[in-house]
């Protein structure tokens, strides 16, 4: 019988590689890409969600296009970041091993450069690469690409989103023009557009699916609460699922680390992903992940990019994403390789609209779920830890020696009491623990006013374009904006480093072309004026100085109506994080933790693409910044 991927064109010794793999069949994107890939005569742009098997798509037709005599580089893969840049490498040093001299090169930041400028030097004919690292070599006239006849532009979407499209320019210029390109994306913006129109001749465009749209085998929810509900909301959806194996995105670094500490001092099996991690910090967490040791990862947009786990229940937006397309991304982290997942969104009620918008992008109806309660999580919890001890395999050879002492321990127990104080064992912990929850679901009324607010302050903004500051913080006018190649996480940073703030303390950014609006937290506010004095940006004075708009009406305390209640709010509400069980395992529920943090947590409305240009460093570039 003729292997499947063999009837596509692909040679013996590589088909061979890939049944090792565990591959039987092709995925849709491979039955349809393969066959056009490998004539190597067209420019490409393939359309496909995550986890769809993109990689070998385009890394297949590679391995029978390339001269493996030849030890010159042939062929150049960008990706936006180091994780994902190890797995195409990783994967297509797999898919070759049969290939005599075949060599796969991955180049990215975080890791020494000296060493793979010694594999470059060695000589390659697949180079995989970050765009910041991939520049940093070609500086240093370290490789000639004068041979290259296939670039592949993977995740090219969330390239641009990192801002890599200068990057992406600048490499490309260094390639012959009678190449061939090969585009993959998940969605397809304007942006990605114009990439295949600069860089192809008549590309032919393969889409499975509707374009933008998610996996049809991802089941979508949101659950609606207060702001300063949001931490004791995830954990009540992680204690309702206890065998639950997902990643958390928040927006920022900060909510990330804190996001993660806060679990882990709860007795929750997490650990955090984002940029300021060294590459062996990074793979040390991933690494527990992938081997399913944490439950739990929490993670921002940048460095999650290139996650390939297989089997994640679970993708739970604690912060829904600047960029909604992202959110096809994050939710493309769960149901791969044809598995089935959930993808929930925690929000507050003026966010409604951004899910009715995701809606819209995605092709797919959101259900709107209501919290569950103490009773509902106890329950839940006592008939998994019933299920787990059903299912368990006794070692018969091991336990045989004590079970004369466990039964003389149990001689005056009948079967029925060892029953109920085994399992009472674990559910009276629960039960002491949710016994007083209260229900964080917001009520109709409340969920309608906050549409309402939301409605209003989008036609506030839409006729002055612009607005005043939040009671409880000063609005500032800043003499850059969008002229100056700000992005909001730009000037987010900016503003951070020289006014030497927390980005805790920033509220809204508005960026406009010449000048730009930030709210910052009014104890802060002097501050950051006085230390941004004589700063200066590409030669001239930067001027930051009060608004004279006046501050809105409406927050509680003084606080932001948005997502800014704080870790350790109201102490009634949901206090120390439990976890029943064994830790050790992701089926288990972990012990109890003595830790008291609930309430909310800081959702910063701050803009987070910080994350795009802490993307520079997450993707691999070790270039000094404009500022």
């Amino acid at each position: 019988m003729i292997n499947p991927f063999s009837k596509l064109g692909i040679s013996d010794d590589v088909v061979n590689a890939v049944k090792e793999l565990g591959f039987e069949n092709p995925t849709p994107i491979q039955e349809q890409a393969i066959p056009v890939l490998l004539e190597g005569s067209n420019d490409f742009v393939g359309l496909a969600q995550t986890g769809t098997g993109k990689t070998a798509a385009f890394g297949l037709p590679l391995l029978e296009l390339i001269d493996f005599k030849s030890n010159k580089p042939q062929a150049l893969i960008l990706c936006p970041t180091r994780e994902l840049c190890l797995q195409i490498a990783n994967d297509i040093k797999n898919f070759s091993k049969n290939k005599p001299g075949a060599s796969v090169v991955a180049v990215y930041g975080g890791a020494n450069i000296m060493q793979q400028l010694r594999e470059i030097r060695n000589g390659v004919q697949i180079v995989v690469a970050t765009p910041g690292r991939m520049l940093d070599i070609i500086g240093r006239k370290a490789i000639d690409f004068s041979n290259v006849n296939y670039v592949v532009l993977d995740e090219a979407d969330e390239m641009l989103n990192m801002g890599f499209q200068e990057d992406i320019n600048d490499i490309l210029s260094t390639t012959p023009e009678d190449k061939k390109t090969w585009l993959f994306s998940a969605t397809m913006p304007p942006e990605v557009r114009r990439i295949a129109k600069n860089y192809m001749e008549n590309p032919i465009e393969l889409t499975m699916g509707t374009k933008n749209t998610g996996n049809a085998n991802i089941e979508h929810e949101y659950y609606v609460v207060r702001a300063r509900d949001k931490y004791a909301a995830l954990k009540r959806i992680v204690d309702y699922n206890p065998d639950i194996f997902g990643v958390v995105f928040c927006k920022t670094k900060m909510d990330t680390q804190d996001v993660a500490e806060h679990l882990i001092k709860d007795g929750y099996n997490a650990d955090a992903l984002h940029g300021d991690l060294s590459q062996q910090q990074r793979d040390k967490v991933m690494k527990r992940f992938r081997e399913r040791s944490m439950q739990l990862l929490i993670a921002t947009d940048v460095a999650a990019r290139g996650i390939d786990v297989n089997d994640v229940t679970h993708v739970i937006n604690f912060a829904l994403p600047d960029e909604i397309e992202s959110y096809t991304h994050r939710s493309g982290r769960t149901a791969r390789a044809g598995k089935t997942g959930t993808s929930i969104c925690i929000i507050n009620s003026k966010e409604l609209g951004k899910i009715r918008q995701i809606e819209k992008i995605i092709g797919k109806k959101f259900t709107k779920a209501d919290l569950p309660t103490g009773f509902d999580v106890c329950e839940k919890q006592l008939f998994g830890l019933i299920h787990r001890v059903h299912n368990v395999e006794v070692n018969e050879e091991q336990i045989d020696k004590y079970m004369s002492r466990i039964n003389d321990e149990f001689a005056d127990l009948s079967k029925e009491e060892v029953i109920k104080k085994f399992a009472s064992l674990e559910f009276n912990r629960f039960l002491e623990y949710y016994q007083n929850a209260p229900d964080l679901n917001i009520s109709a009324d409340e969920r309608e006013r906050g549409e309402r607010g939301e409605r209003r302050e989008r036609g506030e903004r839409g006729e002055r374009g612009g607005r005043g500051a939040e009671a409880g913080y000063a609005r500032l006018f800043i003499n850059v904006g969008s002229v100056d190649d700000f992005t909001r996480g730009d000037l987010l940073s900016f503003v951070c480093n020289h006014g030497r703030i927390s980005g805790k303390a920033v509220g809204k950014i508005d960026l406009k072309g010449v000048f730009s609006f930030v709210e910052v937290e009014s104890a802060t506010a002097e501050t950051l004026l006085a230390n941004f004095k004589d700063v200066q940006y590409n030669g001239r004075e930067v001027r930051i100085e009060v608004s004279g708009e006046p501050a809105r009406s409406g927050s509680r305390d003084g606080r932001r109506s948005g997502d800014r209640g704080g870790f350790g709010g109201d102490r009634r509400r949901e206090g120390g994080g439990y976890r029943g069980g064994d830790r050790r395992s992701s089926g288990g529920s972990g012990r109890r933790s003595n830790g008291g943090s609930e309430g909310g947590f800081r959702d910063f409305s701050g803009r987070s693409r910080e994350e795009r240009s802490s993307g520079r460093r997450e993707g691999g570039s070790d270039r000094r910044r404009r500022s």
